[in-house]
């Protein structure tokens, strides 16, 4: 039961955090080079767990085990609700105000399955402390206001206030995140496999909520989970870095802990239990199993394709439901079947998927799913048909039952132990900060009461798998237990109906329409009245300095990139050859192959990522791509390849590219690393016809996955398109429009001429690559670099060394082009963007523009498109790559009111004084995105490709200076100079990426349309 948190706590000769949290046991996992704390806070019995290390990166999660019984998205929803105010910080919108008034290198909120999180990050001791304490006030003490929970998750409002007989609409920012995240195939997919392989347990249910079901929950609802949910005895508290622990436990105790009772006598743990840390108010039972499998037929929204209508659309998946997750030795089991059987193209049931002619692709849901209660292993094939399902669950089970009869090669299975003792050795970093990676790897037994310890050190494990799989008959009987003898698995075939989404709008507007019928007119003024005193609620003004907060004087000094080791540095007489970054990976080494890329045609272009793609996992020499793939997983972490496009410091006109091929291994692989790196370059195979028809297939899927996840980075793209010459590059490369001309690419490989003079397109622009010299980067620790000439010597043998810089100049756009275009995509919401022309990255005013795009979002756009307009996000960014400055919405409902609110932001701008506060919150978003850390091998090489394209540290200096000098005067001018013409059609590009609805509102006389 919860104190009054008003409540002082009384002052004493000992800490009273220092009293309140026992030590239950002390761990030094070497192999992440951390220290492992498990305390019990007595009192409220929570557990809070600390992985000391000397990172300056301190990360705090939260995390709750949150289980719903429907799919009304309640614990989604929750979150949403739980960021928006609490007793001590009664402001309407403390969490987005934080990301403003913070140096932050991590904010967020997650809803997962069966839990919720709320983590952070940072390398600033008082923002750390800032955030902890708006955290802790956020998650225990909220104040969940109905309003709130109306903007946050659902609400029913009067299409046109001033006509109270006027349709009804629903409105909420969740409701439309969901819209649009279920408008993915994959999302409904998998979310037809958890309903059919969970029918009794919580995963049986859309956590992040079905938008049908949505609309029922009540506000009731949400404050009853609430309190059966948001307890310290229902939590855990995960810590990492290197601030001193007790300083944290005295925040957790002042601030939460210690305005908590136990839990009530009737589920309070038993004292062995307590001992050990678990006292779970929360608990998720095994899953009833099946005596037979099962086979569902589920369908999803679709339209035919004017050629060849819903054909070669379904999708086939094969799911078991297998052991404990939070069991190690079932885990890492799971874990090698899984990875023996679908690691990549070599491995047995991957091989008979990519290759089988029953559909065009793997699934995107191959693999494990390991953080549930209970493992899910998931099988399945794209592009395919209903009456296919039979022959491909014998296709599947033939392969296991192969395994079963034959076994594996030891060097395959010693392979896959390879891979899992790399990832385990890994500092990653370059996405989620490290500290949260490790937190969120063991947030799962934590919060089931097992220690995290676990899941963190596997060396011993590991070993014990080693000993386990010298047993012929190990992976023989580890297939036929999990798998072949396992009853309770599912086949589903996810089936195209193309008049499913119109079935759907009507049953919402039915649903609406019957609503309406049963309100009296009194009803029907307090849907006004309510949308009102929303709408007065999002306008009012808050005051900021309620929140705690970092200022510029907090702004660290500026870090300069990470300087080459000069020591291992390599030359020739044509120039640089070798550069090494002597950085603490922890025994991995990382390898860069990098070249300029040649002027293209727009044809080449297009097949660039193809190419950059499909090289690592083609054959090589005398060897077939299967063998390439077995070598890569035994010695390597892996090979991949990219380009990257960026103009001259000082113009939009040009932009020229970088190849690089990279690659990663434990150091004592480093030299295979390079040798197959420089063989994978120097003599890829372009006769492989076959798998390179397949991979292009699976690269097209992929493609079209994204789309309802990153519709606002292809609007983005589309409307800046053709105001520079790198944003013509990347449209070219990967915009929208690439999509259609694969999938016609594609379509063509039925005729095998076409199909060879593709893959002799490619072997062409290959030719033109190694065309160009090169340079290597090595990133690694002096062990490994004062053995840099072998690395040298290898690449050096096939490919030429000695690039000097990067031609920036081989693309030329001659005249800017303005766009008005959308394009219509099968989804529920819409992606917009508005693009104006700016400046490069070293021009003056570049500055002033980055700091413009936190400001109108914090001031303007924020609560203009996302709390009223109801989008999941929107905002404003100076983007200086492509010489634009964009305006964007995701996942929103509405369009042209949308579009509406970009103008009407720079009218904001230039009409309302710039208060010094926001002025310097703004500031402090921009210091913060720059300051973001990365992963030791991140820095270096980040470092090397920045100093190959002109960005070097004078620049970074140079530009962080003109941020933090940046003044109110100077932000209004640069506006007016830029900004005004987002109110101009003929001065601004458009791209939209629109649903059914969005289309239909289309203004067709200045918007060209073009269907997905």
């Amino acid at each position: 039961m919860r104190k009054n948190p008003s409540h002082a706590v009384a002052n004493s000769a000992v800490s009273p955090a220092a009293a309140a949290f026992r030590l239950i046991s002390t761990e030094t996992i070497e192999s992440l080079n951390v220290t492992l704390q498990t305390w019990y806070h007595e009192a409220s019995r929570c557990v809070h767990y600390h992985l000391a290390s000397e990172s300056d990166e301190n990360v705090c999660l939260i995390g709750l085990r949150t289980v719903p019984t429907d799919s009304t998205g309640v614990a989604h929803i929750l979150e949403h609700t739980t960021l928006c105010g609490s007793q001590r910080y009664p402001v309407r919108d403390p969490f987005f105000m934080m990301t403003r008034r913070s140096l932050n290198t991590f904010m967020n909120a997650f809803t997962s399955a069966d839990w919720t999180a709320y983590p952070f990050a940072s390398e600033n001791r008082k923002d750390f402390f800032n955030l902890l304490d708006v955290y802790l006030d956020a998650v225990f003490f909220p104040t969940l206001n109905e309003l709130d929970f109306a903007q946050e998750g659902h609400r029913i409002e009067v299409a046109d206030p001033s006509d109270a007989d006027s349709p009804l609409v629903y409105k909420g920012v969740v409701y439309n995140e969901m819209k649009g995240a279920m408008s993915s195939s994959m999302s409904q997919l998998w979310a037809a496999v958890t309903r059919h392989l969970f029918p009794s347990s919580t995963y049986h249910h859309n956590s992040g909520g079905d938008p049908a079901e949505i609309t029922e929950l009540s506000y009731e609802q949400l404050k009853q989970f609430y309190t059966t949910h948001y307890h310290p005895s229902n939590a855990v508290i995960m810590t990492f870095g290197n601030l001193p622990v007790e300083d944290i436990q005295q925040s957790l105790h002042d601030k939460a802990l210690a305005h908590f009772n136990a839990v009530p006598d009737s589920v309070t743990p038993s004292a062995a239990a307590a001992d050990e840390g678990l006292s779970r108010l929360i608990a998720i039972p095994a899953e009833k199993r099946y005596a037979a499998p099962v086979t569902a037929i589920e369908h999803y929204p679709c339209e035919a394709d004017e050629d060849t209508g819903l054909k070669n659309k379904t999708h086939i998946v094969m799911g078991w439901l297998l052991g404990d997750g939070s069991d190690l030795e079932q885990n890492l089991e799971a874990h090698l079947l899984a990875n023996v059987l679908l690691e990549h193209s070599a491995s047995p049931l991957m091989q008979a998927i990519e290759t089988t002619d029953l559909g065009n692709s793997p699934s995107g849901l191959c693999g494990l799913e390991d953080s549930f209660r209970e493992m899910v292993f998931v099988c399945g094939l794209e592009g395919s048909e209903r009456s296919h399902i039979e022959a491909f669950e014998q296709l599947v089970l033939g392969v296991l039952q192969d395994i079963a009869e034959h076994g594996i090669d030891q060097e395959k299975l010693q392979s896959v132990l390879h891979q899992l003792e790399l990832s385990q050795r890994e500092i990653s970093g370059d996405g989620y900060p490290y500290g949260l990676q490790l937190i969120l790897a063991g947030l799962s037994p934590a919060l089931a009461g097992i220690n995290p310890g676990s899941h963190l050190d596997i060396d011993e494990a590991l070993e014990s798998l080693r000993q386990k799989i010298t047993d012929p008959d190990y992976i023989c009987q580890l297939v036929r237990r999990l798998l072949l003898d396992n009853s309770h698995r599912v086949t589903v075939a996810l089936v195209p109906d193309e008049q499913m989404a119109a079935r759907q709008a009507a049953m919402e507007a039915g649903k609406l329409a019957d609503i309406k019928s049963r309100l009296s007119a009194g009803q029907k003024q307090q849907l006004i009245d309510r949308a009102e005193a929303l709408t007065a609620r999002q306008a009012s003004v808050d005051k900021p300095d309620i929140l705690p907060k970092v200022g510029l004087a907090d702004v660290p000094p500026n870090k300069p990139m990470v300087k080459p080791a000069d020591a291992y540095g390599k030359s020739n007489d044509k120039g640089q050859v070798l550069t090494a970054y002597d950085q603490g990976t922890n025994g991995l080494v990382y390898l860069q192959y990098v070249s300029s890329i040649p002027s293209l045609s727009d044809e080449e272009l297009r097949l660039l990522p193809l190419l950059s793609a499909i090289i690592p996992e083609l054959g090589v020499g005398d060897a077939g791509y299967l063998q390439i793939q077995e070598e890569q997983s035994a010695s390597t972490g892996g090979i991949g390849a990219f380009t990257q496009y960026r103009g001259p410091l000082d113009t939009s006109a040009f932009c020229g590219g970088a190849f690089i091929l990279g690659g990663k291994a434990l150091e004592r692989n480093g030299d295979k690393l390079a040798d197959l790196m420089t063989r994978t370059m120097a003599d890829c195979r372009f006769d492989e016809l076959d798998r390179i028809h397949e991979l292009c297939s699976q690269i097209l899927t992929r493609r079209l996955e994204r789309v309802t996840g990153s519709g606002h980075s292809l609007a983005m793209s589309l409307a800046a398109s053709g105001l520079s010459a790198s944003a013509a590059v990347g449209y070219t490369m990967g915009g929208i429009e690439s999509i259609p001309w694969l999938r016609e690419t594609i379509a063509g490989f039925t005729d095998r001429a076409k199909l060879e003079a593709f893959a002799g397109k490619l072997a062409d622009l290959h030719r033109k690559l190694l065309g160009e010299p090169g340079q290597l980067a090595a990133i690694g620790e002096s062990s490994f670099l004062r053995h840099g000439q072998s690395i040298v010597d290898r690449f050096g043998a096939d490919l030429t060394l000695g690039m000097t810089d990067l031609n920036l100049r081989t693309v030329r756009l001659d005249q800017p082009v303005h766009v008005q275009q959308a394009w219509q995509i099968n989804s529920q919401v819409n992606f917009a963007s508005i693009a104006v022309p700016t400046v490069p990255a070293d021009h003056p005013d570049n500055a002033a523009l980055t700091v413009i795009g936190n400001l109108m979002r914090n001031g303007y756009l924020h609560r203009a498109v996302r709390e009223q307009g109801g989008a999941y996000g929107g905002g404003a960014a100076q983007d200086a790559s492509s010489c634009a400055f964009k305006f964007y919405s995701y996942r929103d409902p509405r369009l042209n009111d949308t579009l509406k609110d970009f103008a009407r932001s720079v009218d904001w701008l230039l009409e309302t004084k710039i208060e010094e506060a926001a002025l310097e919150e703004a500031i402090l978003g921009v210091i913060g995105g720059l300051d973001k850390p990365r992963s030791p091998a991140g820095e270096g090489k980040t470092a090397f490709i920045n100093a190959l394209f002109g960005r070097d540290d004078a620049y970074h200096a140079r530009f962080r200076s003109s941020v933090l000098n940046t003044g109110a005067t100077e932000l209004k001018q640069v506006a007016e100079r830029y900004l005004t013409a987002a109110a101009d059609a003929a001065r601004h590009s458009v791209g939209l990426v629109v649903g059914e609805r969005g289309a239909a509102e289309l203004d067709k006389s200045r918007f060209s349309l073009r269907k997905l």
